[in-house]
């Protein structure tokens, strides 16, 4: 691997492998919308099972896996509880406004909150607030740097939520790294929530596709938001087949891009200039605090061939994945130490 192809941007930024452009090309198709599509069943009923599910249903992105969950989840008015900086509200776009007609309440802490922040945020139904419905959980927490939750505080807090007569939505993007991390199955790991997201795109390495799990019923009317928001696709299961195979075969390695992102946090915490919190690099992500501009260190890292993101104005953020191995990730050091240096 050369300097110039080290891209540490994010986990979405992988290259099918040989092998999965092989289970792409056998891949069997039809049409999904009118559900004949055997690969696309096939991975949705392979989900299900993986988060215990009834069904689960195959869309685009992460986002619209998220947004249908949440449109299905609330009304017009309707308040959904977040943790702060949640990629619901940081990352897309004002899509649970502009599509379902929520809005979001932000609970203190680093992306992780409690159940008694719950309860002391819960509002219910009156003739002056907005009544609280949903309480959404990112679970590894991207912004946060990847962080993982504590399953006994998040088996509190859905308990909390179902008791005050809420739902509860898991935003596992990234829960099969969460698995991988804590040796608890998928299965566990969402256990009680009322709606699952788990994206195929990011640490597995599939090009494209999420999933929404849920019961039936619910996911009856994510299917119908889905062709609602152009979500429908027609030979789907090419893109189904590269999701499992990404299932199959990417899951466990997940292991070495953690392995890989603490030696980049680890080798980063003594640069000059340099802030981190390793107790916070629990995954695939490492948040660098800078003592300069965020995007100067990135157009300098770029020119070297490090491609990185600036995605605060003095946070710098690195993401390892399948396409990076240690050796990269030596020279990723090399070339920040570089671009650092001003």
């Amino acid at each position: 691997m050369t300097a110039a192809d080290i891209d540490l941007r994010s986990d979405t930024v992988t290259r099918p492998t040989a092998a999965m452009r092989a289970a792409i090309a056998a891949a069997e198709v039809g049409d999904d919308v009118f559900g004949d599509d055997p690969t696309v069943r096939r991975l949705e009923e392979t989900v299900a099972e993986l988060l215990g599910t009834e069904a689960a249903l195959f869309v685009p992105s992460g986002t619209m896996a998220n947004q249908l969950a949440l449109r299905a989840l609330v009304q017009p008015g309707d308040q959904v509880l977040i943790g702060k900086d949640a990629h619901v509200w940081r990352f897309e776009c004002g899509a649970l406004a502009a599509l379902s007609g929520g809005q979001t309440h932000a609970l203190p802490g680093d992306g992780r909150f409690t159940a008694a922040d719950v309860r002391a945020a819960f509002a219910p139904d009156g003739v002056y607030g907005s009544p609280t419905r949903v309480v959404a959980v990112e679970n590894t927490h991207n912004f946060a740097g990847g962080v993982i939750w504590d399953r006994a505080a998040l088996a509190e807090v859905v308990a909390v939520t179902h008791e005050l007569g809420m739902t509860a939505h898991l935003d596992g993007a990234r829960l099969w790294n969460a698995a991988v991390a804590t040796g608890a199955s998928e299965r566990e790991l969402a256990a009680g929530f009322d709606t699952v997201s788990v994206c195929l795109s990011k640490g597995l390495g599939a090009p494209v596709g999420s999933l929404v799990a849920a019961n039936r019923a619910t996911i009856a009317r994510c299917h119908r938001f889905r062709k609602m928001y152009g979500g429908g696709m027609r030979q789907a299961g090419l893109l189904a087949a590269a999701g499992l195979h990404a299932l199959d075969h990417h899951r466990a390695r997940l292991v070495e891009d953690h392995a890989n992102a603490r030696y980049l946090a680890e080798a980063c915490a003594g640069m000059p200039g340099v802030t981190i919190d390793l107790a916070s690099v629990q995954t695939n992500i490492v948040m660098l605090d800078l003592d300069q501009p965020a995007a100067d260190v990135v157009a300098r890292a770029k020119a070297r061939g490090l491609k990185t993101s600036a995605i605060a104005r003095t946070r710098l953020r690195l993401v390892t994945h399948l396409d990076v191995d240690r050796a990269a990730c030596t020279r990723a050091v090399e070339l920040l130490a570089v671009a650092l240096a001003r």
